[in-house]
């Protein structure tokens, strides 16, 4: 085996560097090193300058070539012998592989580049910078068809600088054209964004961590909806089963008491018929007894007979008695409530209705409000079906009620809200006016506002005035924009704790505020009217009629 491997080795010492084959009349160079003669001279007519193509040394004249004797012996030894199989290591290059700069003809494929001499090289012209002392200081790195970039396209010189000012990758000579500004080499920037780099991938890492953990949490959540709906489904399933299950029992139940009601009613009636029709057999029997009597001829048998028919006949008909009528219009009557009940508790049952947008979606949910009277303050005037609010100068003869609010100018309506509803203001004041909803327990009296609609935890108020709109909830102010309009509408879903206000001109509705909490009571809807006592006389708001 060693036999072989030296061969082998001799081998390849014969083979020139540039061709890959066996040297035709070799030639060696003043650097030692050999190739066929035509391979070298054809290297260096596509060249400007004389090198060797190993080690790159340069030579200031054309050398003059002379046949190597003794290399060419060698060459015809190793004929004789016949040629060796090409080496496993020499593929060529294909489309898209980075091709060895050195080989001639059919070049192989570069198997490392060197950053300093900018030439690609196969496993066989690589040789030297694997044994040569100076050349093994070179860098190589893998296989590159981008080694032109590090050259300098105006001096031909290698880039070693970066210019921070400009951004730019010098050569030394490019040093001139950036005078003044901060210069260093590629491997100072190198070493200096690698750190910018090491904390940027560290950021990066974290944000990696981050979203996938989010991703985790999403993926975790989507399986969490997925098992709840599906339980809820399934529950869903279970209970509208049993509904129809207590439907159809209830169905059966009322069935047999309608039948058995009809059963108890029926028998006396029946009993009756039973009774008149023994009468009628009766009496038309005592009609024939009455027809052949008077056709009797002895007179003393007639007046024996007559007193004893008589007696009969006022005895039948005092059996004869009338019974009152009874129907089953309560049953049906109550069946059809159970209906409507059960009809308007599935409208409001439907969870996933969509939100409206147009005002029609909102009108499917028109609520007509009407004023509570006896929540009025003394100084509004009710009118319109106690569905118009008007401020007045001297306070309203009306008898004192614990309803009504004593301090503040406000009115709440009769309906507790707890569904879908939906209503509209017009209102016209020259002072603000707050338009609300609240709680049927808020104060009726007290100080600081703290009746007033917005300034507590049980109302919620939207505050218009000519040129602005604002919004208060326990005495927080928040700022609204939007078009003002002298209509104001109101949307509130009770289950799913939502109160909208919008702004309404013709059929365009804006949205200007919208809460979204949990109530735990019925709405009331209602006005404020705000200014000194003077200052807004005649101001009205209007609980529009929507159809």
């Amino acid at each position: 085996m060693a036999q072989r491997a030296r061969e082998v080795t001799r081998e390849v010492a014969l083979n020139c560097p540039i061709c890959l084959d066996t040297m035709k009349d070799p030639a060696t160079l003043p650097c030692g090193h050999s190739y066929c003669m035509n391979c070298i001279q054809t290297d260096w007519h596509q060249k400007v300058q004389y090198r060797c193509p190993q080690c790159r040394k340069i030579f200031t004249h054309k050398p003059v070539l002379a046949k190597n004797t003794v290399l060419a012996s060698l060459v015809e030894e190793l004929k004789t012998t016949g040629h060796p199989a090409p080496h496993a290591d020499h593929c060529y290059a294909s489309p898209g592989d980075v091709s060895c700069d050195v080989c001639t003809g059919r070049k192989l494929k570069a198997i490392r580049s060197c950053l300093q001499c900018l030439v690609s090289y196969c496993e066989t012209h690589l040789q030297p910078h694997r044994n040569v002392a100076v050349l093994k200081r070179h860098q190589l790195v893998a296989p590159s068809d981008k080694l032109e970039e590090n050259l300098c396209s105006k001096h031909n010189e290698l880039k070693k600088l970066f210019c921070r000012t400009d951004q730019q990758i010098i050569c030394s000579l490019c040093v001139d054209q950036h005078q003044g500004h901060h210069t260093v080499s590629c491997a100072a920037e190198r070493a200096h964004r690698q750190k910018q780099l090491k904390a940027k991938r560290a950021r990066l890492q974290r944000n990696l961590q981050h979203k996938e953990t989010e991703q985790e949490r999403l993926r975790q959540e989507a399986r969490d909806i997925g098992r709840s709906a599906q339980t809820a489904v399934q529950r869903s399933g279970d209970s509208f089963r049993e509904m129809v299950l207590l439907l159809d029992k209830r169905r059966s139940e009322v069935e047999q008491q309608i039948i058995s009601e009809e059963q108890i009613q029926l028998k006396p009636i029946q009993e009756l018929q039973d009774q008149l029709q023994r009468d009628v057999t009766e009496l038309k029997r005592s009609i024939s007894e009455l027809d052949t009597l008077s056709l009797t001829p002895d007179h003393n048998q007639f007046l024996l007979m007559c007193p004893s028919l008589s007696t009969d006949s006022e005895k039948t008909e005092s059996r004869l008695q009338s019974r009152p009528r009874k129907d089953f219009e309560d049953v049906s009557r109550a069946v059809s409530e159970l209906r409507d009940q059960l009809q308007l508790s599935l409208r409001e049952f439907n969870m996933f209705e969509p939100e409206p947008r147009s005002r029609e979606d909102f009108l499917r949910y028109a609520s007509e409000i009407t004023l509570d009277p006896n929540t009025a303050h003394k100084r509004l005037s009710l009118s319109d079906g106690n569905r118009r609010a008007t401020f007045t100068s001297n306070e309203q003869n009306i008898p004192d009620h614990p309803d009504r609010f004593v301090n503040d100018r406000q009115v709440l309506s009769t309906e507790g809200l707890k569904s879908r509803c939906y209503w509209e203001v017009q209102w016209s004041s020259t002072y603000p006016l707050y338009i609300a909803a609240s709680y049927r327990d808020i104060k009726r009296q007290g100080t600081s506002n703290e009746c007033a609609f917005g300034y507590n935890d049980q109302s919620w108020a939207l505050r218009c005035s000519k040129n602005s709109y604002s919004f208060y909830f326990n005495r927080v102010e928040s700022e609204v924009s939007g078009p003002i309009s002298g209509r104001i509408g109101v949307y509130l879903d009770h289950r799913a704790g939502a109160l909208s206000f919008y702004s309404v001109e013709d059929k365009t509705m804006s949205l200007l505020h919208r809460v979204q909490t949990t109530f735990t009571q019925p709405l009331f809807a209602g006005v404020h009217f705000d200014g000194d006592m003077f200052g807004y006389i005649g101001d009205t708001a209007h609980f529009l009629k929507l159809k």
